[in-house]
């Protein structure tokens, strides 16, 4: 297995490839931003996994995410950040990282982590997703009903997500509440048909593709 670590601080790089090639992985060390994504585009192939710093010169880990996933890039990105803020976690995983680590961190939480995206199955999943009139744009974080754009919520968007990569199956309110909430959440038993709802009034069309299953959940189809 090969990995590519792009971080630019050279000691922290270092030591990251010293203790990949202990647990048995080749390892190449990129320290600038526009190298990395170049790299990566003309060796699509070449690497297994990428660890990404956030902050990088040149070009910074966001933006080159998002360029590799916009050229259909699917090799897993951990990326890394100096920023333990929640909104750059989910700006990150929105524009296609995999996972997220913040800085400090100790070795054996990279080494797992990188292990973990290894055992992954390699699914390509699209990444405009399309029913009827409605276009969601998985690397921009966009949705447009009608060509307009609309304003989603995070968690709005993650549930007009899920229930469109599961186009005419039938999606419990768990499987919902799974997806787009964590056990931390204190969210009330009636969320997911509040966020339902407001889905339906922003998408201006009632629920005519989001169907309602009494006692069941709901379906997306046209």
């Amino acid at each position: 297995m090969k990995i590519l670590v792009v971080e630019d601080n050279l000691k922290l790089a270092k030591n990251l490839k010293e203790g990949l090639e202990q647990d048995g992985f080749a390892v190449d060390c990129i320290h600038d931003g526009l190298e990395a994504e170049s790299r990566i585009l003309i060796n699509r192939n070449e690497y297994d996994v990428v660890v990404l710093d956030l902050m990088l010169p040149s070009k910074d880990g966001v933006d080159i995410c998002l360029k590799w996933r916009e050229e259909g890039v699917t090799v897993p990105v951990l990326m890394l950040t100096a920023r333990d803020a929640i909104d750059e976690k989910v700006k990150g995983l929105t524009i296609g990282a995999d996972d997220y680590l913040a800085k400090p961190f100790a070795f054996s939480e990279l080494s797992a982590r990188v292990s973990a995206l290894l055992r992954r199955p390699v699914i390509a999943e699209p990444v405009v997703l399309r029913v009827g009139n409605i276009t969601l744009d998985t690397t921009r974080h966009r949705v447009e009903c009608n060509e307009k754009e609309v304003s989603l919520t995070l968690k709005e968007y993650m549930v007009l997500e899920y229930l469109m990569r599961h186009q005419g199956k039938i999606v419990t309110r768990d499987m919902l509440y799974d997806h787009a909430w964590d056990f931390a959440d204190t969210a009330f038993s009636n969320t997911v048909n509040v966020h339902i709802k407001n889905i339906r009034q922003k998408l201006h069309h009632e629920g005519i593709y989001i169907q309602t299953i009494r006692g069941v959940g709901y379906k997306m189809e046209i």
